[in-house]
């Protein structure tokens, strides 16, 4: 009589994830481009740097802010 061992992890299985998706890569790239220009807004004010870098900044953060949301509700249905 052949017993198997349940616990043992020889296969993976067929309709399980197959590793890191593309929409959670893009996810954490726009929440790393979100921090970084925060900061970058911040470092900006502190230096006294002029109004263009900040509206960059800004513009660059609603952006990607605005995507995570669209997508996020856009996941939901």
């Amino acid at each position: 009589m052949t017993h198997t061992n349940p616990y043992r992890l020889t296969d993976l299985p067929a309709d399980g994830p197959s590793g890191v998706s593309r929409g959670g890569v893009l996810r954490s790239v726009l929440w790393a481009v979100v921090v970084l220009s925060t900061v970058a807004n911040m470092a900006a004010s502190y230096g006294g740097a002029r109004t263009w870098v900040h509206l960059l900044c800004g513009v660059v953060t609603v952006l990607c802010a605005g995507t995570l949301v669209v997508r996020n509700l856009r996941g939901r249905k």
